[in-house]
């Protein structure tokens, strides 16, 4: 029976540490299109909400900065890489669905 009750204390250790975990967010945008700005306003609205405090996030225009896009090895944009926690992840494509950015981020909905 200890055994249930160590892999139950190591795990809400792990929630714990998740919860309090500093996220590190590259958001990749092409240019100032409404695209670009609406991709940028949702993933802070979404960090703002889940993480706040508890993040950076840095956004990176290709146009300006391809070396960079290049470095990454990105397709196409815009592109959300979470490096920190690990593991890293990427998200491609319009981060309007908030479930898909939250999951891409390991992060649990509110309330779930």
């Amino acid at each position: 029976m200890s055994g249930h009750l160590e892999d139950l204390a190591e795990y809400e250790d792990a929630a714990r540490r998740a919860s309090q975990a500093h996220y590190v967010l590259k958001l990749f945008v092409g240019g100032s299109s409404t695209r670009s700005a609406r991709a940028i306003s949702r993933v802070r609205g979404i960090c703002e909400e889940y993480l706040p405090g508890r993040y950076d996030l840095e956004v990176i225009d290709i146009y300006q900065q391809p070396d960079l896009a290049s470095v990454n090895q990105l397709l196409a944009a815009p592109t959300l890489i979470k490096e920190r926690p690990e593991p890293v992840r990427r998200l491609v494509g319009d981060m309007s669905d908030e479930d898909r950015v939250l999951s891409s981020l390991s992060i649990a909905r509110k309330g779930a």
